[in-house]
């Protein structure tokens, strides 16, 4: 499932390539054929996301609400479109541009109010200027869950995955089954500024790099990461494999429905 940087990175796409003209819209699958209908030949006037979710606004049609899920793609490329085949839920087209989605779990037209009640039951987002860690440290600092559950938990904090989860804890050496209520208040704060700045940098370069200066492989001499996901990481997807601070083994796990990885050397009870 793509983290918040993916989402905040399409939201800004969309603005880009689409906002302020009209645009035409089609379903060819056919699941999203009203909707589409409505939208058609309207102006974007905007496009925003918060955590998992993107939103593209239509003035008095609404918003096209996004969840891609764990199935979910998006390909937005440069005018001429390809022919659309029948997997895609959504095309938009314009002069310079397209953009067509296939597989999401969500692609709804909604109402302002539909909208503000999908705002309402997420946590604050990393990368939404506006929101703080407040309100996601009201709830951890009560919980008794382990923390690494809290950060994926989206009511608590919107837009962490499963590699800003496990990356972040290493980054700040906490075992990943610490109670939320056992983290003192500066040590959120740390993890939250932590995450606002490595989520930018994930919308800056489209992927996820979470290693220091100090780490990355030219510093070290070490092969970097080989992997589809690509970008440079601690813990994430590297289990059984050498920790590139302690040396020992990178270890792996079930929880919250995710595989969890860490370092028990670096992440200490």
């Amino acid at each position: 499932m793509p983290e918040g940087h993916t989402i905040h990175r399409l939201a800004a796409d969309h603005d880009l390539m689409f906002g302020g003209r009209p645009l035409r819209a089609a379903s060819p699958q056919g699941k999203f054929s009203d909707g589409a209908a409505l939208v058609d030949g309207q102006v974007l006037e905007g496009a925003e996301a918060h955590g998992k979710h993107l939103f593209l606004g239509f003035g008095p049609s609404g918003w096209i609400h996004i969840h891609l899920g764990l199935f979910g793609k998006y390909a937005l490329g440069e005018a001429p479109a390809p022919p659309p085949t029948d997997t895609v839920r959504l095309r938009l087209l314009n002069d310079t541009a397209y953009a067509d989605l296939r597989g999401p779990t969500t692609c709804a037209l909604i109402t302002d109010g539909e909208k503000r009640a999908i705002h309402d039951r997420l946590g604050p987002d990393p990368l939404r200027p506006a929101d703080t860690g407040d309100k996601a440290w009201q709830r951890i600092s009560r919980s008794r869950t382990t923390i690494a559950a809290l950060l994926m938990d989206q009511k608590v904090i919107a837009g962490v995955g499963n590699v800003y989860r496990a990356e972040v804890l290493f980054r700040h050496g906490i075992d990943p089954y610490r109670p939320g209520k056992d983290l003192d208040r500066a040590t959120w704060d740390a993890i939250w500024a932590d995450l606002v700045e490595l989520m930018r940098e994930g919308v800056r370069l489209n992927r996820i790099d979470t290693v220091r200066p100090e780490h990355t492989p030219e510093a070290m001499g070490r092969p970097p990461r080989l992997d589809d996901h690509g970008g440079e990481v601690y813990v994430y997807r590297r289990a059984h494999q050498g920790c590139h601070i302690c040396g020992g083994e990178i270890r792996t796990a079930d929880l919250a429905a995710r595989n969890l990885f860490w370092c028990p050397g670096c992440q200490k009870p």
